[in-house]
């Protein structure tokens, strides 16, 4: 049931898991039944959506000369404008380790962001594990409700060329919502205004005249980003191929976004729809995934012990991950005291914790650490290094 690598127990987003193909079915499946069909293609043998990823290839101009290869650059999603000035633009304005150049480090970043923010688990309950039938109806009918009330794709254009839209848009994709506060805005502003007069939502900075601003409809278009602002309140990543969820005034990932409204097991990195869950930790569980992450024990009323925020039953611990006594080589309990210097740790008795050459109980005394060694005094540090 858990999502993560059974060797080094990571996320499955570090091993790069997923094949392009079958993350663009994830994302298409996101926007079926949304107004963003226009961005999917039903396969012709199974109807599965599949994700149009507009992808860009740049050709940077060379000197007309012989035997110079032509310099192209291809970008794995690309914002879907007509004007591919406005998308090398936008591109440009990236910084440039996310900028998702193939086969660059920029490229794994999206990649990576698209697993994390948008996992196939929070929209499709046949990708959850054993939920009753309940559950996934309760799950169907949230999904329904954020495709509906938060779901959004960013647009990227000039401001000066929405200013002059905005009304009409507004009116066109969401009735009455949104018009008021974007005529608003227009009236406000003399006709001649520029485009070095618009500042972005989030930085508050003004917007250099002439550079792509990002818009977010469920926002209205009286709001506007810079492209590297486009990012998740809570992670601070950038939303990846600009999709988000609008609540509260705020930007969220998909992820951070479900989990604002649902609480999310720590164990299967699913959403909880049963009323029944236990917390721990500062963390939310389904009951049966509250177990040893090594052996996967069930850890209620047992005695554990929390390794990298994940919990590990007292055997497994002490087999695994127990500190190793310097005295006597055995591994240290968790639940009897010890003495911790540096990288070295000893049983906190009279049998373990001695002076390395007169084996002088040093408990509750001064003493001299040397490598892993310890020394009562200077006498006996000088016998043992000679």
């Amino acid at each position: 049931f858990r999502k993560i690598c059974r060797n080094c127990k990571c996320g499955q987003e570090e091993h790069d898991v997923l094949t392009s193909n079958e993350e663009d079915r994830k994302v298409g499946k996101l926007f079926e039944d949304t107004k963003y069909t226009t961005l999917i293609a039903k396969l012709k043998n199974d109807g599965i959506p599949m994700y149009k990823r507009n992808v860009m290839i740049l050709t940077n101009p060379v000197p007309a000369k012989k035997n110079v290869s032509i310099n192209t650059v291809t970008y794995e999603w690309a914002p879907p404008v007509q004007n591919q000035t406005l998308a090398r633009q936008y591109m440009q304005m990236l910084p440039k380790e996310k900028q998702p150049v193939a086969g660059s480090e920029g490229a794994q970043y999206r990649k990576k962001q698209l697993a994390k923010q948008l996992p196939a688990h929070d929209q499709d309950p046949s990708k959850c594990h054993e939920l009753s039938p309940n559950e996934v109806k309760q799950m169907e009918q949230f999904v329904k409700k954020y495709k509906n009330e938060a779901l959004g794709v960013g647009d990227v254009k000039l401001p000066g060329e929405v200013e002059t839209r905005a009304a009409d848009k507004n009116n066109l994709n969401n009735g009455d919502r949104g018009t008021s506060a974007a005529v608003g805005a227009m009236e406000d502003k003399s006709p001649d205004q520029k485009a070095s007069q618009y500042s972005c939502y989030r930085c508050k900075l003004i917007m250099k005249e002439g550079d792509p601003a990002v818009y977010a409809e469920r926002a209205g278009y009286d709001k506007l980003w810079h492209p590297a602002c486009f990012v998740c309140c809570t992670c601070s990543e950038l939303l990846v191929d600009m999709i988000y969820f609008w609540k509260n005034g705020n930007l969220y990932c998909g992820r951070h976004y479900c989990d604002s409204e649902k609480p999310r097991c720590a164990g299967c990195d699913e959403l909880i729809f049963s009323n029944e869950y236990t917390q721990a930790e500062g963390q939310n569980w389904h009951l049966k995934h509250f177990c040893c992450f090594d052996c996967d024990c069930v850890l209620a009323g047992e005695i554990y012990v929390m390794v990298n925020d994940k919990p590990v039953c007292k055997p497994c611990y002490v087999k695994n991950h127990a500190a190793i006594c310097q005295g006597c080589h055995n591994a240290i309990d968790p639940e009897v005291q010890r003495v911790t210097y540096n990288n070295f740790n000893w049983h906190a008795t009279q049998e373990c914790f001695l002076c390395s050459c007169c084996s002088k109980c040093l408990i509750g005394q001064k003493f001299m650490p040397v490598e892993g060694m310890v020394f009562c005094s200077v006498e006996c540090k000088k016998k043992m290094m000679s």
